[in-house]
């Protein structure tokens, strides 16, 4: 017997059907943007159910066409003139990409149409993302000033050669196939299929994963990359990516983009050059730090880096490029510095000071107090009160 929440328009929705527990993403108007209350709604929901014995599979989805369009940009526009006005949604969603991250219950993701930056934390880290013929992935996070975040400086710095900075830097989309190939999905299943394959999950009552992937398995399709994907052009984006600045990959671009069969380099170099510079000196920086950090470690730092944007402790870029993309969407967004040859690199280093113990992000050292850490025993909270 199924169990909703008793308001259906709220932003979250969780189900509990036999050992199954479903949460819903519930802003289709927005995309299922995330916001506080969506962060807040489901913490509570994943620590109820991985501490719930019967409580055996979490389903994950979104609400209308699309998964998650990523972080609610208009909710940090708003707070822009507020001295940490975002500070606890961004501590919470760090603290819960831990935890999604290291959950311990057998997870699925369904994920029919677009899944961008935080959306696409909740899918990549899943035992099983089952994507479809709708889905777009995509980080583009750099392009408005911010940086990869909600731990992507982890995920991404452990894709194949260099196509971790690639999509980082360039905001590139994928879709299903490519999605399966890097390894940021499991399953391909085709859209009309999605709501069988749901039920089917729903009957199992077992988290078993050998039985769960068996499930799937009666619904998907192998995949093969179609022959204009970026993913086959791998050697030329590793030639070019890593290099050690953002000077030099643009540099190795300019040099590449006139070889026969290169013609999808000149909308790339043409992308980066419309970010914000600062960005993306911080994203790549972020991304190769993560190659030799653990979780934990890209978590604390991706969360002083955002505080630290949204600080404006350098620049006010993140302002600037949401007011461009989101707010009044011209599309034409001013940097400060306005090339990445201006960019210093002492002020980088600034936005990379880690915080002190009692400030950065608490995320568990163990599973004994796994649970530990929530934003209300911060001294964020105490300071508020």
């Amino acid at each position: 017997m199924a169990q909703e929440q008793s308001n259906p328009n709220e932003v979250v929705l969780g189900q509990e059907i036999n050992g199954a527990r479903v949460v819903t993403l519930n802003r289709p108007r927005q995309l299922n943007g995330i916001n506080d209350r969506v962060v807040y709604l489901l913490a509570q929901l994943l620590e109820k159910w991985e501490k719930d014995a019967n409580a055996k599979l979490v389903i994950f989805k979104g609400a209308g066409r699309a998964f998650s369009a990523g972080g609610d940009l208009k909710m940090f526009y708003e707070g822009r003139s507020s001295d940490d006005s975002c500070l606890e949604v961004v501590y919470r969603m760090y603290w819960l990409c831990y935890h999604i991250h290291t959950y311990k219950k057998t997870t699925v993701a369904l994920v029919n149409g677009l899944v961008m930056g935080g959306g696409a934390a909740m899918v990549a880290p899943l035992k099983f993302a089952v994507v479809t013929e709708k889905t777009v992935f995509a980080t583009p996070e750099a392009s408005v000033g911010l940086h990869t975040d909600c731990s992507f400086s982890y995920i991404h710095s452990r894709l194949p050669g260099y196509l971790g900075e690639y999509l980082a830097l360039t905001g590139a989309r994928l879709n299903a196939k490519e999605m399966i190939t890097a390894g940021l999905a499991t399953h391909f299943v085709h859209s009309e299929k999605l709501e069988d394959l749901e039920k089917q999950l729903l009957n199992l009552n077992t988290g078993d994963e050998s039985a769960v992937r068996a499930v799937i398995e009666e619904f998907s399709t192998d995949v093969q990359l179609d022959q204009e994907s970026i993913l086959n052009k791998l050697p030329t984006i590793d030639k070019c990516f890593s290099a050690e600045t953002v000077e030099e990959i643009l540099k190795a671009l300019d040099s590449e983009v006139s070889v026969d069969g290169n013609q999808w380099i000149a909308p790339v170099l043409k992308s980066m050059r419309r970010s914000s510079p600062t960005g993306l000196k911080i994203t790549l920086r972020s991304v190769r730090e993560g190659r030799k950090q653990s979780l934990q470690e890209c978590l604390k730092k991706e969360f002083g880096l955002t505080m630290n944007i949204l600080r404006s402790i350098i620049t006010g870029d993140v302002y600037e490029g949401i007011r461009a993309q989101s707010i009044d969407k011209d599309n034409a967004p001013k940097w400060s510095p306005a090339t990445v040859e201006e960019v210093k690199n002492e002020d980088i280093d600034r936005v990379f000071e880690p915080f002190s113990s009692g400030h950065e992000l608490q995320v568990p050292s163990d599973d004994s107090n796994r649970w530990s850490g929530k934003y209300e025993h911060t001294v964020y909270a105490k300071s508020s009160q």
